[in-house]
């Protein structure tokens, strides 16, 4: 005969060693904080508040990065997730989109432009267009006219160009109100490209503190059954799963006893292949109320 033990000790022990490993795991995690870079024109302030209240253990740490680098920090991982524009590499980041922007032409106060409610593409055919190298519009040609000197480098020293006369500038309303000025002001573009706001994190390194945060910005509760209960960290829920597959083992172990047993031990696996005899009327099980099979049927 073969040791029951025997079969079911290697189980335990490999879910026991796979459920210390995710904890150990998520203690790292947990102990590391979480880094939330985010692209200029962007707000994680609300999102960052939610964090503070649900994994208050965690530190989160704000990152300000240029669009240029952003990206750059997800494939390094340098970054655990981040708020971004797209596009992005999608063969090593996952995205969730968040929301798109309108867009807007940034003009002088004193333009001919700030007189209307909103203009288009056409509208624009004969200014001088400003194409900062951090667009985040995408254009293959700007409309309007192309200046002669070289593209500005950002978009704050774009917008110091329209402050000064030379231009007027196309960019995501968020960031005119970045970079407001008392001598500025801005009209929508009823028919220009937007730019779209997204989650992003890199593919291979989808964390249980990277599935927090998407539950977060998706408007998850605490409660969520994608997501852990507030007084939950990742280091309590390692734990838990380590408990729930000793608890399974003990159980098991439990099962092969009852049957070593004769059949005597109750509601055990064992008194169920004994012939159902521990059954008797009570349906219960319980040893020492069970009756004979003979007087059951009587």
């Amino acid at each position: 005969m073969t040791d029951p033990q025997a079969d079911i000790q290697p189980e335990a022990d490999a879910s026991g060693a796979a459920d210390a490993s995710g904890a150990a795991d998520a203690r790292a995690d947990e102990a590391a904080g979480f880094r939330l870079a985010f692209v200029p024109g962007v707000t994680p302030g609300k999102w960052a508040r939610i964090w503070e209240q649900r994994l208050s253990e965690v530190r989160l740490e704000l990152v300000a990065l240029p669009v240029r680098e952003a990206e750059r920090a997800l494939t390094q991982r340098t970054a655990d997730a981040g708020l971004v524009r797209l596009p992005v590499d999608r063969d090593v980041l996952s995205a969730i989109p968040l929301y798109t922007e309108a867009t807007v032409v940034v003009v002088p106060k004193d333009h001919l432009f700030a007189a209307a409610e909103e203009l288009t593409l056409a509208d624009l055919a004969d200014e001088l267009v400003l194409h900062p190298r951090d667009d985040t519009l995408g254009w293959d040609t700007p409309p309007g006219q192309s200046p002669v000197f070289d593209r500005p480098e950002t978009t704050a020293d774009a917008i110091q160009l329209v402050a000064a006369g030379v231009g007027v500038l196309i960019v995501p309303q968020s960031l005119a109100r970045l970079h407001h000025r008392k001598d500025l002001t801005y009209r929508t573009l009823a028919d220009a490209p937007q730019s779209q706001v997204a989650l992003a994190w890199p593919q291979e390194h989808t964390t249980d503190l990277v599935e927090e945060f998407i539950g977060i910005v998706r408007g998850r509760t605490v409660n969520s059954s994608r997501g852990r209960a507030r007084s939950e960290t990742p280091q309590a829920s390692g734990a838990a799963r380590q408990g729930k597959g000793q608890g399974k083992g003990k159980q098991a172990r439990s099962g092969r006893s009852a049957q070593g047993g004769g059949g005597n031990a109750g509601g055990g696996t064992g008194g169920r292949r004994s012939g159902g005899a521990s059954r008797g009327r009570s349906g219960s099980g319980s040893s020492g109320t069970a009756r004979s099979p003979r007087r059951g049927r009587r």
